[in-house]
């Protein structure tokens, strides 16, 4: 069974990782052919350069005894805890991490290489030095946690993903020192929060849907901003994003909103960006084109 391109990107990586872990050849006890004799696909290994052969070793065994393949990496740690201890080399925590994400990557999982009690006994390179809040700007563990609250919300039902999503956004405002607030009702009309940045107000329209938002939607928070002090502002965020001919044909009309979609958000996580020059930008932006919605990527 020949594997996948995701699969085939993933061994390509955790060969390059693997490589310092064993040697090739020359070695009774310890050595890549070994590890792999250990667990039955020892003729996959080819003699020749290490690299070319651990990568023909790792693709042969998920092409024909792919319930090897886990096996062997835990072969091949196994032998190089001893191997590199005596070079004086001990195999490093953060190695292992690195070997437990990629594998992630190709959809493989070794309980024993993630387990707690395996990974403290190893030794780290250069513990960190231990993150102090900045005011105004979240340290990356928070900014870590902000992820993966972003991606437990899409896994839920629509009616509690709602909520869900509100709250994602009040943490992330929380965190960047914007002083949110929740959503509140007013007459015939229903707010999902407000946040302030650099003396402004901004009210706040949040919308998690499979279609695109329009530009009846467009319209329809506008109007409501347009209603409040002329001062107001308004932050869109619809994690679909919006239709282009509902931009094009809402650019043309007078508004004090921006917008942003949930690509923006990914990519304000990710990349450690502030919140608050994002929306900065985007205003700016906003001022010199007449349109609302210019992506993060074309910001940055």
């Amino acid at each position: 069974m020949s594997i996948s391109m995701k699969e085939a990107t993933a061994v390509s990586a955790i060969a390059d990782l693997l490589y310092d872990f064993l040697p090739g050849s020359g070695n009774s006890r310890t050595a890549f052919p070994l590890a792999a004799n250990e667990v039955g696909v020892g003729e996959f290994w080819q003699q020749g350069s290490k690299l070319p052969s651990l990568v023909q070793l790792l693709t042969a065994t998920l092409e024909h005894r792919r319930n090897r393949f886990c096996p062997l990496i835990n072969a091949i740690v196994r032998q190089s805890l001893t191997w590199r201890r005596g070079r004086g080399e001990p195999l490093m925590r953060e190695e292992i991490e690195q070997l437990n994400t990629l594998l992630r990557g190709g959809s493989f999982r070794i309980p024993e290489l993630t387990d707690d009690s395996f990974l403290n006994m190893l030794p780290v390179r250069n513990p960190a030095p231990v993150e102090k809040p900045i005011a105004g700007k979240p340290t990356a563990a928070q900014v870590s946690l902000l992820s993966q609250q972003l991606l437990e919300v899409s896994k839920l039902a629509p009616q509690p993903r709602g909520y869900a999503f509100e709250k994602f956004l009040h943490d992330l405002f929380a965190a960047y020192n914007l002083a949110p607030r929740g959503s509140f009702r007013l007459t015939g009309e229903q707010i999902d929060g407000s946040f302030a940045l650099e003396g402004e107000t901004y009210l706040l329209e949040a919308k998690w849907q499979n279609e695109y938002s329009g530009i009846a939607d467009l319209h329809g928070f506008s109007g409501k901003v347009l209603t409040k002090a002329k001062w107001a502002r308004g932050l869109f965020i619809s994690n679909t994003g919006f239709s282009p001919d509902g931009l094009t044909a809402f650019g043309k009309a007078p508004t004090s909103i921006i917008c942003m979609d949930g690509l923006d958000l990914h990519e304000t996580l990710s990349r450690q960006l502030s919140v608050a020059d994002v929306i900065v930008r985007k205003v700016r932006r906003a001022v010199e084109t007449g349109g609302p919605f210019v992506r993060v990527r074309d910001l940055f």
